[in-house]
């Protein structure tokens, strides 16, 4: 399959691997994947086994379900529960926990909540129900955020009355800040997100190696493109040098993309401060609804409980997507925390580390050792490249 298989080749993953295995040399490596989609692959692929055991791979805060605070869970199911309301949202958001349960639960006890597959099926729901508020759960980083921000456009065109959308999109740039300078973790550089750079483009991250003197290279999706992403970072070691470089080339581009950034621009503003999962309230990290779109912001419209939520002593998703412990460090996780069970965002989304982890037999240390080395029974379709 032409795209597809090209990135998965045993042969080429052995010689990067070998080749990864020459840099490194006895020196350690602790590298961040900031994305949720890149863990995916590490994990499913085996990939952190396939390295030498002096270069870490560790999770970052990039996977958008997992980084939401309770608190604005609870706001989303105060609006759920709201006799008036269609309320309508991604999948994945359906099962995140908030301190009274969950979406699906809210759905159960009457609620009209509806998932869909794009804001401007919300938009269309709220045509076809002009006598109903729907409300849209908006979540994501730079990524999700152009189709809302198409959907706020398009409402105000057709003039439609009844929709809003509860914004909780957030931006890049201000947790990698967080974490440089987190004094829990000690990082030698990024893989930096390949989906959000598709939009933004690689110049934001520029202040890495300027300010922190970390490199970081934007990665692809692909086993190869993580493999290839990390020699960069090994090779930029080697020769000297510091700097972003961009190995998801045949996507990404320095500039982004500049429609979708003037569009975020004209329906979107920065919040003066925004809670993060793990990180607590970070300035400027997040988006709200244009002053201009006010109309279609749900927070102008609805009361909401507001009320910041500790999360649950036993779980410990921030610490995970901090980086600081890996998914099987924490005490309740494939116990009481399990996909079918979730306590914690980080077992919910498939972008999640717990998730990837238990779904592909990370269960705990030794058994993922014994996965790497091509032992075990992953629970889900593990890919070995190398041995």
């Amino acid at each position: 399959m032409r795209f597809v298989d090209e990135y998965r080749d045993p042969a080429a993953a052995r010689a990067l691997v070998k080749s990864i295995t020459d840099l490194a040399g006895d020196d350690e490596f602790k590298y961040m994947e900031v994305c949720g989609g890149h863990t995916h692959t590490i994990y499913r692929h085996g990939i952190e086994h396939l390295l030498p055991s002096n270069v870490e791979l560790v999770h970052g805060p990039g996977c958008p379900v997992c980084v939401i605070p309770m608190g604005r869970v609870d706001d989303a199911m105060s609006l759920a529960e709201h006799p008036a309301v269609i309320f309508t949202t991604f999948g994945d958001m359906m099962r995140v926990p908030g301190s009274h349960g969950n979406l699906i639960e809210a759905k159960a006890r009457g609620a009209d909540v509806r998932f869909v597959y794009s804001p401007l099926d919300a938009l269309k729901i709220a045509v076809d129900n002009p006598s109903k508020e729907v409300v849209f759960f908006a979540v994501g980083f730079e990524t999700t955020a152009p189709s809302t921000a198409v959907t706020l456009v398009r409402a105000k065109q057709l003039d439609v009355k009844n929709f809003t959308v509860f914004c909780n999109h957030v931006t890049i740039v201000p947790p990698i800040k967080a974490i440089l300078e987190s004094p829990d973790l000690r990082l030698t550089g990024f893989l930096g997100p390949g989906h959000v750079s598709t939009v933004v483009g690689t110049r934001p991250y520029r202040f890495v190696p300027e300010v922190y003197g970390k490199p970081m290279v934007v990665a692809g999706f692909e086993p190869l493109d993580i493999l290839a992403s990390v020699h960069m970072l090994l090779q930029q070691h080697r020769d000297g040098r510091c700097e972003v470089e961009n190995q998801y080339t045949r996507v990404v581009k320095t500039e982004g993309n500049p429609q979708a950034l003037k569009l975020m621009a004209e329906t979107f503003e920065l919040r003066p401060h925004f809670e993060w999962r793990g990180l607590g309230f970070i300035s400027q990290s997040a988006l709200k609804v244009h002053r201009n779109y006010s109309e279609f912001d749900a927070e102008e419209r609805f009361s909401m409980p507001g009320v910041r939520v500790a999360d649950p002593k036993a779980c410990q998703c921030g610490e995970v997507l901090k980086g600081v412990i890996k998914p099987w460090e924490c005490k309740v996780f494939g116990t009481a925390c399990t996909p079918e069970t979730p306590i914690g965002t980080c077992m919910v989304s498939p972008e999640g580390a717990c998730a990837a982890y238990y779904n592909f037999g990370r269960l705990h240390r030794e058994t993922a050792m014994l996965v790497g080395q091509g032992g075990g029974a992953p629970r889900g379709n593990s890919v070995p490249l190398a041995r």
